[in-house]
C-alpha cells in the first residue's frame, strides 16, 4: 500500500467540523478512522496539526491529508499455551493470562492471544479482520480472565452484534486500595482519552467523552484495601481501573491509575474477569463461563487476613 495524500481547499460559506468534512472527501474511510489519522498527525490544516478531529473549517482553509501505509506484519502462529475453558464449532472461551496482549499493536507484533489461537485453530484466519482473526472483545494486556473468540463469520457477527447490544453480562474480581463510601454503588463517567497521556484514559468533561457505567459491590473488606466484584455496563477502554480510582478506590497494583508503589507485591494490577454471560450461537438462553482467580492473586489475599 502506497501513501496516500490528498489536498483540499475548504470553500463553504459555512463552516465545518473537519472530520466531517473529510468523511465526505474519503468515503472509504470510517469517522473514527478519521478521527484518528486527525489524532496521529496525518491531517493538517494550513500546515498545522488540528487541536481536535472537531475544528472548524473556514473559507479558504487548506487541508493535507498523508496516510501513511501501515508497518507491514505478518501473522505466524506460534505455539504458546493458552488454557481452554470451553470449545465447540463455534467459539473458543480462553482464560488469558496477565500480560499476555489480546492481538497485534505497535510494540506487540509477537506472542499475542491472536498468536497463540491461530496455532491451536489455524482456520482462524481471515475471521473477522486479517490482524484481529476471531477477535470479539478484549482486556489489558495486565488483567487476565475470560476471552471468547469466534471460530467461524456467523459466530463473530453474532456474537459481536450481542456486545453491540450490550446483552453480555460481565463480572470482574478487583482488589483496590482504600474503601468506597458505600459496600455497594454505581459510577455513571464519561470517558475519554487524556489530552496529556495518550496511553491512559480519563473521566470527561460534561458534555465531552463516551457514556460508562460501572457497578460494584463489596465482597469482604480488609485494613487497607476491598475486594470487590465489578460490573461494567458498558465496555470502554480502561473503565473499571478509571472508574475505581475516580472515587478515590484505585485497582491495587495499577501503576497507571493508582499509586506508583504498589501496595501489595505484584507485577500486574489486581483485576480478573471471573464470570461471563453470553448467548452462544443458535441458542435461546446464556451460557454462563467461569474462569478462577489466578493463583498470584489468591496469594495477595491470603496474606491480607
Amino acid at each position: 500500500m502506497n501513501t496516500l495524500i490528498r489536498n483540499y481547499i475548504f470553500d463553504e460559506d459555512q463552516p465545518q467540523r473537519l472530520d466531517l468534512y473529510l468523511s465526505h472527501k474519503l468515503p472509504e474511510y470510517s469517522r473514527s478512522q478519521i478521527q484518528r489519522l486527525i489524532k496521529t498527525g496525518q491531517v493538517l490544516v494550513d500546515d498545522l496539526m488540528p487541536k481536535k478531529s472537531g475544528q472548524m473549517l473556514e473559507n479558504g482553509d487548506r487541508i493535507l491529508v498523508e496516510v501513511l501505509p501501515p508497518a507491514p506484519l505478518d501473522l505466524i502462529p506460534e505455539p504458546i499455551d493458552i488454557p481452554i475453558l470451553f470449545e465447540d464449532e463455534n467459539v473458543l472461551a480462553i482464560n488469558k493470562p496477565a500480560g499476555m496482549v489480546v492481538h497485534p499493536s505497535a510494540g506487540h507484533s509477537k506472542g499475542t492471544l491472536v498468536h497463540a489461537a491461530l496455532a491451536y485453530t489455524p482456520f482462524l484466519a481471515g475471521i473477522g479482520g486479517k490482524m484481529r482473526p476471531g477477535i470479539v472483545h478484549r482486556l489489558d494486556k495486565n488483567t487476565s480472565g475470560i476471552i471468547l473468540i469466534a471460530k467461524n463469520e456467523a459466530s463473530h457477527k453474532w456474537l459481536q452484534q450481542q456486545f453491540k447490544d450490550r446483552l453480555v453480562v460481565k463480572k470482574y474480581l478487583a482488589l483496590v486500595d482504600g474503601r468506597p463510601t458505600t459496600p455497594t454503588g454505581r459510577i455513571i463517567a464519561p470517558l475519554m482519552r487524556d489530552r496529556n497521556n495518550r496511553k491512559r484514559m480519563a473521566i470527561a468533561p460534561e458534555g465531552e467523552g463516551r457514556y460508562a457505567e460501572t457497578e460494584y459491590r463489596t465482597l469482604r473488606d480488609y485494613k487497607s484495601h476491598t475486594y470487590l466484584e465489578v460490573h461494567p455496563l458498558t465496555g470502554r477502554t480502561h473503565q473499571i481501573r478509571v472508574h475505581m480510582a475516580s472515587i478515590g478506590c484505585p485497582i491495587a497494583a495499577d501503576t497507571l491509575y493508582g499509586y506508583r508503589n504498589p501496595s501489595v507485591n505484584l507485577d500486574r494490577h489486581f483485576l480478573h474477569a471471573y464470570q461471563l454471560s453470553i448467548c452462544l450461537l443458535g441458542e435461546k438462553e446464556p451460557h454462563h463461563f467461569l474462569a478462577e482467580l489466578p493463583v498470584e492473586l489468591t496469594n495477595v489475599l491470603e496474606k491480607l487476613f
